[in-house]
C-alpha cells in the first residue's frame, strides 16, 4: 500500500454553504461577478494594469498576447461596468483613452494574488493526485 492509502485522513473543514451566509440577492450577484472576474482576459488585464499603472488601449493590447481588439474592448467595458477600472478619455485628435485600476480593482488583485499563492503552495499535491487518478483509468 502506498502512503496515500495508509495515512490517517485529516479532519475535514466545516463545509462552506453560501446559502447560509448570503441572501439570494448577494448569492446571485456573487455568481455573476465571479463569472466576470474569473475570466481569463479579466485576470490578465488586472495583472497588467496593476504592474503598469495607467495604460492606453493600444499599449494594453500590445502587452497581452493573443487578445483580440474586440475581446479586449468587451473585457475593459465589463471591468468598467462593475467598477474595476476607470476609463479616461482625453479630448484630442486622435482620441487618447487610458485605463487604470480603481481601488476596487486593486483589492480584487489582492484576492487573486491569494488564489495564485494557494495554487503555488498546492501545485505539487495536485499533480500527484492527477498522476494517481490518471494511472487508475
Amino acid at each position: 500500500m502506498d502512503d496515500f492509502q495508509t495515512a490517517a485522513p485529516e479532519p475535514a473543514p466545516a463545509p462552506y454553504n453560501s446559502a447560509q451566509e448570503c441572501s439570494a440577492e448577494v448569492d446571485a450577484l456573487s455568481t455573476e461577478l465571479l463569472g466576470h472576474v474569473a475570466d481569463k482576459w479579466t485576470l490578465v488585464v488586472l495583472e497588467e494594469l496593476a504592474e503598469q499603472g495607467t495604460l492606453r488601449f493600444t499599449e494594453l493590447r500590445r502587452k497581452i498576447p493573443g487578445v483580440s481588439q474586440k475581446m479586449l474592448t468587451q473585457t475593459l467595458r465589463q471591468m468598467e461596468r462593475v467598477g474595476l477600472v476607470t476609463r479616461n478619455i482625453h479630448p484630442v485628435i486622435p482620441p487618447k483613452v487610458e485605463y487604470q485600476l480603481t481601488k476596487l480593482g486593486y483589492s480584487l488583485g489582492g484576492a487573486v494574488c491569494q488564489l495564485w499563492r494557494w495554487v503555488a503552495e498546492n501545485a505539487a499535491e495536485m499533480e500527484v493526485a492527477k498522476v494517481r487518478f490518471d494511472s487508475q483509468a
